[in-house]
């Protein structure tokens, strides 16, 4: 089965949805590093950018977790590196945020 080559109209519209994509991750997660979204928030998002980022990167998006600290509270948590916000279980979720919350 071969796809269907794209109009010029059709390419438009994927790139301009694409585009806007990753313009929604990126600010969800300045918003992340900023404090003015908590990582419980985020997770109940239920947009689809939202839901299709993978877990590392919204990991590596909070303060003071960089690549080598989410990559250890993954392997901790037992969640998957390629594992998307949507495939987050209750209990993963649960986990995760007891984890990452701020200490009071």
């Amino acid at each position: 089965m071969t796809v269907p080559p794209l109009t010029l109209e059709d390419r438009r519209a994927a790139l301009a949805k694409a585009a806007a994509v990753r313009r929604e991750r990126a600010e969800v997660k300045e918003a992340l590093k900023r404090g003015r979204l908590s990582l419980g928030e985020v997770l109940a998002d239920d947009s689809d950018a939202v839901r299709k980022m993978p877990v590392r990167a919204l990991l590596e998006s909070l303060p003071y977790i960089g690549k080598a600290r989410a990559a250890r509270l993954l392997d901790e948590l037992e969640i998957s590196e390629s594992r998307r916000v949507r495939g987050l279980g209750v209990q993963q979720r649960e986990r995760l945020l007891e984890r990452c919350a701020p200490q009071a």
